[in-house]
Parts: C-alpha cells; structure tokens; sequence
C-alpha cells in the first residue's frame, strides 16, 4: 500500500480472507479491508461490511456495525443508510431476545422491524424463533400475551404474505399448543373461523366452531356460531345450538332472553313463551331481574294483560323490590285494552276512554296502596324507599289530569328532616355525621301521643309528690 501498489494488497486481502475468515478475531482482517475499499470502491467496502456482519458473533458485532453506519452516511444513499440503521436495531433486538426469551413485547418489536424491511424469510424466520418460547406453566396469565404473537403470525401470512394454506397451518398449530383441559382462547378459535369463512369454507368454520364448543365452551364462541347459522338462515341449527348453550350455562340469562326472542321474530308465541317459563324456573340465575323485565315486555307487546298481572304477582312473591311496585304500578295506569270502537261517534269514544282511563287508574292505586301497606307494616326501616314510591305515586295522579287526586297523596307525604348521629368506631366515639330522615303523617301522630303520655306520667308523679 505504501508503494501505491493497490491490486497487490487488495490480493493480499483476498488471499487472508479466504484463509482466516473463520477465525475468532476476523473482524481485525475485515474492518481494514473495508476501510481499504472504501475510498475508490465503495460498492466493494460494502460487500465486506456485510460479509462480516453477517458471519462474526452479534455479541462482537458492535463496533462493527458503528463504522457500517458512519461507512453509510459517508458514502451511501437513503436506502443504504436505512438498511445499515435496520441492522444496528437488529442487533439491539438480537441481545434483547438472547437475554430473556420469554419477553414478549421484544419479540413484537423485532417482528415489527423485520416486517418494515419486508424480507418474508427473514420475518417468517424470527416468528418461528418467537413462537418457540412457549410459556414455562400451563396458566392462562403467562400465555395471554404469548398468544398475540401466534395470531400476528397468521394474520400477517394471510394478509401480507397471501398465503392461505401456510395462515391455517399456523392456526392449526396454535390450537394444538394451547392445553384446552387447563384453559382456552376463545379469540383463537373465532379468528381460525373466521379465517375459514374468508376462504369461502362454510364446512371447515362450521367444524372448527363445533370443535371449540366440545373442547373449550365460551360465551363468544356461541354467541358467534349462533349469529353465523343465523346469517344462514339455519334455524334449526340455531336452535340446536341454544339448547347446548344452555346446557352448558342454565344461569344464563342473556342466553334465555335471546333464545325466546329468536322464537318470537318467527312468530313461535308458545315456544318463546315456554322458554321464558323455563327460564324463570331456574333455580339460580345471573341476572333474573332482565330476564324477568324480558318476559313481561313480550307479554305486553302481545297484549296479553291478565298474564301480564299475573308475571306481576308471580314476581311480587319473589321479591318486593321499589322498582317491581313501581313497573307494575305504571303498567297499571297504561294498560288500556283496544275495544274496536272505531266506528262509534267521537263524543261515545272520548267517554269509552275516559272510562278506560279511570279503570287504568284505580288499578294503578290499587298497586301504589298495596305497596304503601307493605312499607309501612312489613318494612318500615325502609323510609326512603317509601318516601320515592310516593313521589311516584303523586307523580301519576298529576299525569291523569282532571281525574287524578293528587291531595290524597300529598296528604301521606313525609316531612324530608336533617338529622345528626354519633359516628362510632373501634377506637370509640369519632364525632357526628348528618342524614336525611322521613317522619310520615302517622309517626307523627305517634310521637305527640308519646309526648302526652309522658307529660301525664309527670304531672302524676309530681301530685304524688306533693301529697307525701
């Protein structure tokens, strides 16, 4: 080289590469003769700079990589420089992993890396690398995140690669992997069959969705079958597949109510009928409040109003819940029946429905009086809610106008009175809190008779005392 004899020294290169290149210490040889090439062949200077990025140990590739990249931003254009920033992140990505495997999220971010370059074998490669680490205890909690990256797999075979057989193989694996006896991924198996429906494979959804259902139940998986036969138009699979559904979670309620509006929108009134019944005649159920308000409003969309008031009672002897008084009580002041009188003069209709509204609203007292008597003798700790059925009630009197008698609510209204009480806690008496009480007409007749009795029990005791 000092002799300006640069093919001699480029042969000596050459000739020390060929022998040394597998060396531990080669990057000794190669740095110098990429600095070589450089000046005049830079094309060349390149080659070798990737030669032994690609051979040498990433855990001596550091400084390596520190002279491609200065190499690039000297030399290269934009996409030289990008490909030499891709492989010092490469690197970076390379130690993350090394170092602990089972951290997903660097995996994730050395997939996205290899994905932006777009190389497939090199994306496939790190996939597979990734997928490899399976979690090291069969809990759902180590897998949630470890299932991400079996699902981008696929998802970018599909998508990005397009090639199907190799995104259902991928599919396939995963749901082999996954310990179905332990725990599952309903996403897993909807995503597989939906994979499927993409490619026009009724069959092999349909078969997939059904393995899912005998291996590892899930609400979704249902609900997504269920909505697939129902796009179909296969009702009977539908229903076959609510039976199982039920079979499988009786408690369930959205399940039920669903189920019987199925029935319904065929126009099967009995069946859906028979299916709330059922239903209601579970011994425990997740929601029994929904599903009671589900078969009440089917009832009265069908305007059958006696079996209405009947669900009313029937529930009533379950519970005594506020808001069952009031949804009776409001069906009551609604509940007008349609008499055909269509052909009558004007001035006979407007009286017939004067009248049906005065029907509407004894009914409707009749409910708002009995749920006052339950408050006032069964619970009277339960003042407030008392107290709100009255607002309810008053607020129905004054809604029917000229026929309603809101003075004879008004009159069993409460006086609203802030009360103070001591706070005690374990470590004694820790001050005062205020509260809202209801005093209602009869406790304060209660409390002046109290009041009287114990200044007649005084007066007595003082003439008693006056006389000895």
């Amino acid at each position: 080289m000092k002799n300006g004899e640069i093919a001699r020294a480029r042969n000596c290169y050459e000739r020390a590469v060929d022998i040394l290149a597998d060396d531990e210490e080669a990057e000794q040889l190669f740095v110098p003769f990429a600095e070589f090439e450089k000046c005049k062949e830079t094309d060349r200077a390149r080659c070798i700079y990737k030669f032994v990025l690609d051979h040498i140990p990433k855990g001596r590739a550091e400084e390596v990589y520190k002279k491609f990249v200065a190499f690039e931003k000297q030399y290269g254009d934009k996409d030289g420089i990008d490909d030499a920033i891709v492989g010092k992140r490469r690197f970076q990505y390379e130690d993350e992993v090394k170092k602990n495997p089972l951290n997903y999220d660097n995996w994730f971010d050395y997939i996205r890396l290899e994905e932006s370059v777009g190389i497939k074998e090199r994306v496939r490669e790190v996939y597979e690398r990734a997928i490899a680490n399976v979690p090291p205890a069969e809990e759902k909690r180590y897998w949630q995140r470890y299932i991400y990256l079996w699902i981008n797999y696929a998802l970018y075979e599909e998508l990005e690669a397009q090639d199907m057989e190799r995104a259902r193989e991928v599919y396939r694996e995963c749901l082999k992997l996954i310990p179905h006896d332990k725990f599952s991924f309903a996403k897993i198996w909807l995503l597989s069959a939906q994979f499927e429906i993409r490619q026009l494979n009724l069959n092999g959804a349909q078969q997939m969705l059904g393995n899912a259902i005998g291996r590892a139940p899930k609400d979704k998986i249902f609900k997504k079958y269920i909505e697939i036969e129902l796009q179909l138009g296969n009702i009977d699979r539908c229903r076959k597949l609510y039976e199982k559904y039920l079979e499988w979670s009786p408690e369930n309620c959205y399940a039920w109510t669903k189920f019987a509006e199925l029935e319904r929108s065929l126009c099967e009134t009995d069946r859906a009928r028979s299916i709330y019944e059922l239903a209601i005649a579970q011994p425990a159920l997740d929601m029994p409040e929904l599903l009671w308000k589900a078969y009440i409003d089917f009832e009265i969309s069908e305007g059958e109003y006696e079996n209405t008031r009947a669900l009313y009672e029937r529930l009533l002897d379950r519970t005594k819940h506020l808001k069952v008084w009031i949804s009776y009580a409001k069906f009551e002041a609604t509940a007008m029946e349609d008499s055909g009188a269509s052909d009558m003069p004007e001035a006979e209709v407007q009286e017939l429905l004067n009248e049906k509204k005065k029907l509407c609203l004894q009914h409707a007292r009749h409910v708002f009086e009995r749920a006052v008597s339950h408050y006032r003798v069964s619970a009277p700790e339960l003042k407030e809610e008392r107290a709100m059925l009255l607002e309810e009630w008053l607020d129905m009197e004054k809604g029917f106008g000229e026929l309603g008698n809101p003075s004879s609510v008004q009159a069993k209204m409460p006086k609203k009175l802030k009360r103070r009480r001591l706070i005690v806690t374990e470590d004694g008496p820790s001050g005062f809190e205020e509260y809202f009480d209801y005093l209602f007409p009869e406790e304060t007749l209660t409390t002046n008779l109290k009041i009287l009795e114990a200044a007649y029990k005084w007066k007595k005791q003082k003439v008693a005392g006056d006389d000895d």
